[in-house]
Formats: C-alpha cells, structure tokens, sequence
C-alpha cells in the first residue's frame, strides 16, 4: 500500500476515515468470518469473558472489566489494539493525533487552512494508538483532561482566552486511540466525574473554555469489586455511562495448567519434568487458597500466585540439581515448601489468618492440598485410622513408625538418596503400587512422600521441618520424647 503524504494525495486515494468503535467492529467481523484467532494468550474465557467481548465491540460500547485481581484484565485490555486498523493517516506535526478530514483543534485546523491540500500527512500504526494510566489518589483533573499552560503562555505571548494556552491531558491526546485507565475505582469521585463529557458527548471541559471537539476515543476500564479493601468504588453516573460492564473470573484448572506455563519465566525446564501430580497439587493449593476462611477472599487469590509458585518449584529442583552437580531431578513434595514466601507475599489474611501467622497458613494449604491430591486419584480416605484395624489401608505404614521409627528426607539429597529412604518403608510401596495408575507409574516417589504428608495432617504421624530436612515421626512417640 503506497501511503499518502499530502492531504491532496490522500483524498485521491479514495482513503475514508471511521471512528475507532468502527474499527474495532469492522475488523472484529473480518476476524470472526475468516475464523481467525482473536485472543492470543488468553484462556479460560471463550465461553463466559470472549462473547461479552465480541458483543460489546460490535455495539460499539466502552468497557469495564470487574474482577479480582490477576483475572487477565489488564491483558484483555491490550488485545484489544489488534482490532484497529494497522495503519490511518494523521496530520503531521500536531499535539493531538488529527485526522486529517476532520480536525477538532485550533492547530489542525489552521494546518489545513495554511496548506490546503499540501498539509503533511503521517501514517500512525496501532501500536501507538494505545493509552494506559494507573488511577491512583493523587491523578488529577489536569492529568486526564488538560489545563491552561501559563508559561506556553508566556513564552508565545498568547491571550489566555487564546485556546493554544491549553496543554492537553492524556484523554484529548488519546483522540482515535484506545484508552485505558486501570483500577478505576481507585479514581476519586470529583475525578470521575471529569469523565461524564469525555463517555457520553465525547467532548471535555477545560477551565473557562467551553471545548467541542468531538473526541473520537474507546474507553476500556479496569477495576476490582467496589468493596474490596475499602479502597474506593466507581461511581454510579459513571457507571451508567459505560456502555458493558464484563465481570471476569478465575480459570478452571486446565486452563490454569496452561497459563502457569506459559507466563512462568523458567530458565531451565529441562531440569526437571513436569508431573501431573505437581500441576494438580499446585491447582488444589490454589483452590484451597480461595475458599480458606484465613485469607481475605473479597482480596482474591491472583493467578500470579500460581505462576510464581511454578517458578519456585522449578528453582527448589534447580537448586538441588545444582548441590549434586547433576544434570536432572525430579520433583518432590518437600519442594511446595520453597513456594511458601510466594503465599505469604500474594494473599491477604483476615484477623484470623493473622493470628495464626502467614507461615502456619501457607504451610497448612500446601499440606491439605497434598492430601486432597490423594482423593484425586482415588487413594483411599484416611479417616477412622485406628491401630486395632489391621485390614485399613494405612495402617501398615503407621504401624511401622510406631515401632519407634523415623525417617529424614533432606530437600537437596539426590534422587537416589531420596528414593532409597522411602523405600525403607516397604509398606508404603505396596500401598501406592496398589491405587497408582500405569500413566503415572513414574510418579511413584511422589505420592509415597504424600502419603506422608496426609498421614501428618491427619494427625497419624507427625512432622518437623528444619534446616531442608524434614522429619516424620509416630506423633505419641513424640509426645514422650518431649516430656
């Protein structure tokens, strides 16, 4: 395509001008007839997030994403510039982005009255058609919409009736772009109030001057439930002028195995292979994590926890690895302890939690989340353990420590090492043998180190971690051992 680069030579090209709403639809449509994929790295929402979407695009309406946090708003947002156009012409040399048929400032308008058809013409690509601001406390009116520039002023010797006084905030500078203004509850009142004009007639308020100047903008909007943390909430004139309001959510647990491992940022991760049994324990801690009674639900568990937790299991095999100078492990249930400062940094805890602390709360997902990866594969429950009942599945293996017996596992011990301990509980073997499906057979030493854990939380066996060794034991025996 041969751009045009005068006014005159564009209006021979035939070019027609649209609004960004247009844009937006007209390539949405194109997408959607050639089957064309129109979220990349999104998942999770084709059938509940997407379809809002698509539908609000093609009504022409601004957005806002309401969800907690780490629910992909934010990204959501972004994708949303691959709808424009790649390319539209803007006059060159102006403040504001003008197209060059219809100028609304001063300054393009004189453009063209200057140069007729030889006014200069730039060609913009949609990547530079974005706006992002933050809302925090402290953004102001000026910030958004703009204010009178006393030393623009001075220095040109202008009239402060003069409309080239104005220096323009990030909304007008925004014309025929996509803006988006995240945490939007976090705006002050008086500030959202500054976005009336701009939503509904498209034109802003500066000062004395009474502008008309057609912006041409699509508003997306990101914000958290109204009443979390008492931070603030949206307005509801405010409201009332968003055209969609699309409430996200967390994924399910496939598309969350897909996301953890497509944003953790994992150097090596050859070190050590995946695991069904890690994803699913990861997805039930996070599960665990969102319906924990210590944890400040109305915060929200961010899928980011699940990233972050990802990366520190793989670091956890990692730095093992590089302790035995070996090439590979394999991953063990000791390592979801390396991810406790990823909990405590990413959730936020009642006054329950708190007391508790942080560091019992984290430790108690990661257990009752490798307990309930048991169930997940159909070991047997473990309650109603009582010594007297030989034929209980269990039983063997709590009876063995009972024998006034223990065993140590130490994190960064080689495979080898590792395995040869666990094995010194023949008991546990046989049990794990005999519920462990053939496609998971090499996963073995992992459900016997679980089983383990379950015992513990159970109350069956009991467990002491300190310095990267952990330490199970038969819970009266070291009761005695205390006294």
């Amino acid at each position: 395509m041969i751009k045009a680069k005068t006014l005159g030579a564009l209006r021979e090209s035939q070019y027609t001008s649209k609004s960004v709403k247009d844009e937006l639809r007209d390539n949405i449509i194109a997408k959607i007839k050639n089957n064309d994929a129109l979220f990349e790295g999104i998942h999770g929402y084709s059938d509940s997030v997407e379809p809002q979407i698509i539908r609000a695009i093609l009504a022409g309406h601004n957005i806002n994403f309401l969800g907690l946090r780490g629910q992909g708003k934010t990204r959501m947002a972004r994708q949303l510039v691959s709808f424009l156009d790649e390319y539209i012409p803007a006059l060159d040399g102006t403040e504001v982005l003008e197209d060059p048929f219809k100028p609304i400032t001063k300054e393009g308008k004189e453009l063209i009255e200057k140069h007729g058809d030889n006014a200069p013409i730039c060609w913009i690509h949609r990547n530079e058609r974005y706006f992002e601001k933050l809302a925090t406390p402290d953004v102001t009116i000026a910030d958004l919409v703009g204010d009178i520039d006393p030393v623009k002023a001075a220095n040109e010797k202008l009239n402060f009736s003069d409309e080239r006084v104005i220096n323009f905030g990030m909304i007008p500078r925004a014309h025929r772009c996509i803006f988006v203004i995240n945490e939007l509850s976090d705006l002050q009142p008086r500030i959202q109030v500054a976005l009336f004009n701009a939503l509904q007639e498209g034109d802003i308020q500066i000062r004395g001057f009474q502008l008309r100047m057609n912006l041409d903008t699509h508003f997306v909007f990101t914000a958290n439930p109204e009443d979390y943390t008492q931070r603030g909430s949206i307005i509801t004139p405010l409201k009332d002028r968003i055209g969609s309001q699309i409430l996200t959510h967390y994924p399910e647990r496939e598309a969350a195995e897909i996301i953890y491992a497509q944003e953790a940022k994992v150097k090596n991760t050859n070190i050590a292979p995946w695991m069904t049994s890690v994803g699913t324990s990861l997805h039930l801690l996070m599960e665990e994590a969102r319906e924990s009674s210590y944890i400040d639900q109305k915060s929200g568990v961010s899928v980011r926890l699940g990233i972050a937790a990802r990366e520190l299991l793989y670091a956890a095999a990692e730095e093992r690895a590089l302790i035995n100078n070996t090439q590979s492990t394999s991953f063990r249930p000791v390592d979801f302890l390396a991810i406790i400062p990823a909990i405590i940094g990413k959730v936020e805890l009642v006054y329950e939690g708190e007391q508790i602390g942080g560091l019992d709360v984290a430790e108690n997902l990661i257990s009752t989340a490798l307990h309930a990866l048991l169930a997940e594969f159909n070991f047997p429950a473990m309650d109603k353990i009582k010594s007297s009942d030989e034929g209980h599945p269990y039983n063997k293996i709590v009876r063995w420590f009972e024998s006034n017996r223990e065993i140590q596992l130490d994190s960064t011990s080689d495979d080898g090492v590792y395995r040869d301990t666990l094995d010194g509980i023949p008991a546990l073997g046989e049990l794990v043998d005999r519920y462990l499906t053939d496609d998971i057979k090499d996963e073995r030493y992992f459900f016997m180190e679980t089983v383990l854990w379950a015992l513990c939380l159970r109350n069956r066996l009991s467990r002491e971690t300190y310095d990267g060794k952990t330490t199970f034991f038969d819970t009266l025996s070291g009761y005695l051992n205390d006294e």
